[in-house]
């Protein structure tokens, strides 16, 4: 198993393939199934972003049963579909579709966590983004994914991506650099200008604390997976025009561990701290379970 993105990075470019290529042959051999059989299931969880997208962008969207989260998403396509926005299409795009996820998310739906449900939002929002303009084919898509599940699997394995451990930064922070590093692959990136990518999208966010309002993922939870996606593509465009960031992507992620154990547990998905602790957080969690902070 690859211990770090750097032996990931080498070993593509000396084989000449793809990270998504090694990361179905890592798959293949761990789990002793059949390319085939992992690319099946790599489509299936394709198939629920994809629902789960659709699901929180058709007619007014849905809605949380404590209603923190509600038509956000429907909302936002509609100012969209007017075309006096500030943001250009595939930024827009990738917002929407990051809303609509994890407001299926926040009504009970069906996501995928990617690589949690609290920033289930951000992969989706970026690939299908990207769909129609790279057109991408069911493949490309399933390797954007596989690629992704490569960056993911090291953060993981050697620092956290729980809120409850690292904050904010290990959910959506990770999220948002496994869509970066995924989007450079599928625009024909190198592997070292995925893994700029993913360092680039990882520092942007370190410190990013977890303080869901009422304890409930929605509020700000929602709203930080358009960060985690806006960032994602930004990063994504800085790795593609060859800038490259000062420290390498292994050691951002120490950097982000590090950050997540000097947290105080009231930053680290307690609800405690942060936006929850406001006068007005307090106030939604009273209303909700009559219960003070």
């Amino acid at each position: 198993m690859y211990q770090s993105i750097a032996e990931i990075v080498q070993t593509a470019q000396q084989r000449g393939v793809t990270i998504a290529k090694l990361m179905l042959e890592q798959e293949s051999t761990y789990s002793g199934k059949m390319a085939e059989e992992i690319i099946k299931q790599m489509s299936e969880q394709l198939t629920a972003m994809s629902l789960a997208v659709s699901k929180g962008l058709t007619g007014n969207g849905v809605a949380s049963n404590p209603f923190l989260t509600q038509h956000q998403a429907a909302k936002l396509a509609k100012y969209h579909q007017r075309g006096k926005t500030l943001s250009g299409d595939i930024v827009l795009t990738a917002m929407e579709n990051a809303i609509a996820t994890n407001e299926v998310d926040a009504a009970m739906g069906v996501v995928c966590a990617a690589p949690t449900a609290g920033s289930s939002g951000t992969l989706p929002g970026v690939l299908f983004a990207l769909e129609k303009k790279l057109n991408l084919s069911r493949r490309n898509e399933i390797d954007f994914l596989l690629c992704a599940s490569g960056f993911g699997l090291i953060v993981a394995n050697h620092a956290t991506i729980a809120g409850a451990t690292g904050g904010c930064q290990a959910e959506v922070g990770s999220a948002s650099a496994m869509a970066a590093a995924a989007a450079v692959e599928v625009s024909g990136g190198t592997p070292q200008q995925s893994a700029e990518a993913f360092a680039f999208s990882l520092s942007n966010l370190l410190g990013l604390v977890c303080d869901p309002v009422a304890g409930l993922v929605e509020v700000p939870c929602v709203d930080r997976n358009v960060v985690g996606a806006v960032n994602a593509l930004a990063a994504a465009d800085m790795a593609l025009a060859g800038l490259t960031n000062t420290i390498p992507a292994d050691e951002v992620i120490m950097a982000m561990k590090d950050v997540g154990e000097r947290m105080p547990r009231e930053l680290r998905e307690t609800g405690l701290g942060g936006l929850a602790a406001t006068p007005t957080g307090n106030q939604i969690k009273f209303n909700i379970f009559g219960t003070e902070a």
